[in-house]
């Protein structure tokens, strides 16, 4: 079972820029998504990128948020620009059961991070 841990989540003021990463404890090509949880709310879709680096992202960071991935390292990133107090949750990441689809549900996902919090402060 591959092991996903996260990192890069911080307190940040509106308008500035996060990285956040998720490193795999074993070779994967499969599909790798991120999500996130604010309080009180499902988590949610966010991004996802697939082995060649097809990606696809919800409405509300398209244009501000950018999935990558360094497959050498075993490792996807999500920068975030822009970042707003509504981007305030916490971000997850996983691992999808498969290679080429860019996939948005979470049930496609199998494997999960513990998570990392980022907030945004106005």
């Amino acid at each position: 079972q591959v092991q996903l841990v996260e990192s890069g989540g911080r307190l940040v003021q509106a308008g500035g820029s996060l990285r956040l990463s998720c490193a795999a404890s074993g070779l994967t090509f499969n599909t790798m998504g991120w999500f996130r949880q604010a309080p009180g709310k499902e988590r949610e879709f966010v991004a996802a990128i697939n082995w060649s680096g097809k990606s696809v992202y919800t409405d509300s960071v398209k244009g501000r948020f950018t999935i990558s991935r360094d497959n050498a390292k075993n490792t996807v990133y999500l920068q975030m620009n822009s970042l707003t107090p509504e981007d305030t949750a916490v971000y997850y990441c996983a691992k999808a059961t498969g290679v080429i689809d860019v996939v948005r549900g979470r049930e496609e996902y199998d494997a999960w991070g513990q998570g990392t919090q980022v907030t945004v402060s106005s």
